[in-house]
């Protein structure tokens, strides 16, 4: 979409390494190539370990994994997965702290105020970047925190619950111009989602009557109940409930269709004004961690994303598309989000709660 918002982030600087045919194509040469590539890696790694013993020995102790949100969701999972294959790569006592509260304000706190040793890392989930729009008073800068990598993505989903007629999200777009704010349309309240859902009312010039939930748990189940019309979430959130024919798939809102849902229109494909958005894992640090430190990790999280077993769960559980940026990458990729979702926050007034 063009306009005054500008137009969709150039995802096409996050490097999508790894794919599955590239792996399965270079099996058959990693046995031949065992020895040149253990000499190389323990070359490669010479010079990361020195630089880290120059900023002193690391890591002095167990690792702390904040994450902002409860057990349950996606974010908690997703750190577990990395914790467990680093640590089995490592060696290293990782330890997972939850620190739910404030829309993720609490855990990010913790960690932007935590010491910059290297010992605090949080894993946290795309609502984090727009904590600086929706909370006045908030307890850190976004300059605390450093962007260390953008795990993977997923486009959201809107789905309808099968009862109603809506085969599509144009269709039910059609029913609310026809009966102004009586089509439901349930969001979480302070997230992308709201944004997003905003941004398409206004763009669109309908009248959908937005019910903002304070979680997705309670958003998942309105929609299951036939309370609400229509909702957005993750495609990680209603997977199990579309394969249950509980709810109606209607569109997908990033750039294509997604390979879990085929069949399934983008909102673009459907003649929808809208941004192409996703939600999507990344990985922060207390700001000033030294770059030998911020590097080691960088590489052991990416070797531990990359790892078969671990790339088949977070495909097979978040339908997550596998990114594993440069931390320049993802401080580019933040901007550009925020710069667009800060817009339209302030433009059309919208309130976190």
């Amino acid at each position: 979409m063009t306009g005054k918002y500008g137009l969709a982030p150039d995802l096409s600087m996050l490097r999508l390494r790894g794919n599955q045919a590239s792996r399965e194509a270079t099996k058959a040469m990693l046995k031949r190539r065992s020895i040149i590539a253990g000499a190389t890696a323990a070359t490669l790694a010479a010079p990361a370990i020195v630089k880290a013993q120059n900023v002193g020995e690391w890591p002095k102790g167990p690792i702390k994994i904040v994450v902002p949100f409860p057990p349950g969701g996606s974010t908690d999972p997703v750190a577990r997965l990395i914790q467990a294959k680093v640590s089995e790569n490592t060696g290293w006592q990782i330890v997972v702290d939850n620190k739910p509260g404030g829309a993720s304000v609490v855990g990010a706190n913790v960690a932007a105020k935590s010491p910059p040793d290297g010992q605090t890392w949080m894993v946290t989930f795309d609502s984090h970047i727009l904590n600086p729009a929706f909370t006045p008073n908030l307890p850190y800068k976004d300059s605390d925190l450093a962007n260390i990598m953008l795990i993977g993505r997923t486009p959201q989903t809107i789905a309808a619950h099968p009862d109603r007629p809506y085969k599509t999200f144009a269709e039910s777009v059609a029913d609310a111009k026809a009966r102004p704010g009586k089509v439901s349309f349930g969001v979480l309240g302070g997230s992308q989602a709201l944004v997003l859902a905003t941004l398409i009312k206004k763009e669109n010039a309908v009248d959908l009557n937005l019910i903002p939930y304070k979680g997705g748990g309670p958003l998942v189940q309105d929609l299951l109940g036939g309370v609400t019309d229509i909702g957005i979430s993750s495609l990680t959130s209603f997977s199990p409930h579309i394969r249950a024919n509980k709810i109606r798939p209607i569109a997908v809102t990033g750039e294509k269709r997604t390979p879990a849902l085929p069949d399934t229109p983008t909102l673009i494909e459907q003649g929808i004004k809208a941004f192409p958005s996703y939600s999507w894992w990344g990985v922060y640090a207390p700001a000033g961690v030294p770059k030998p430190i911020v590097d080691r990790m960088h590489a052991e999280i990416t070797k531990a994303v990359r790892s078969p077993d671990v790339t088949q769960k977070f495909i097979e559980q978040f339908n997550m598309e596998i990114l594993t940026s440069s931390a320049e990458e993802f401080a580019a990729y933040q901007k550009s989000e925020q710069d667009r979702w800060f817009k339209v926050i302030k433009d059309n007034d919208i309130k976190g709660d």
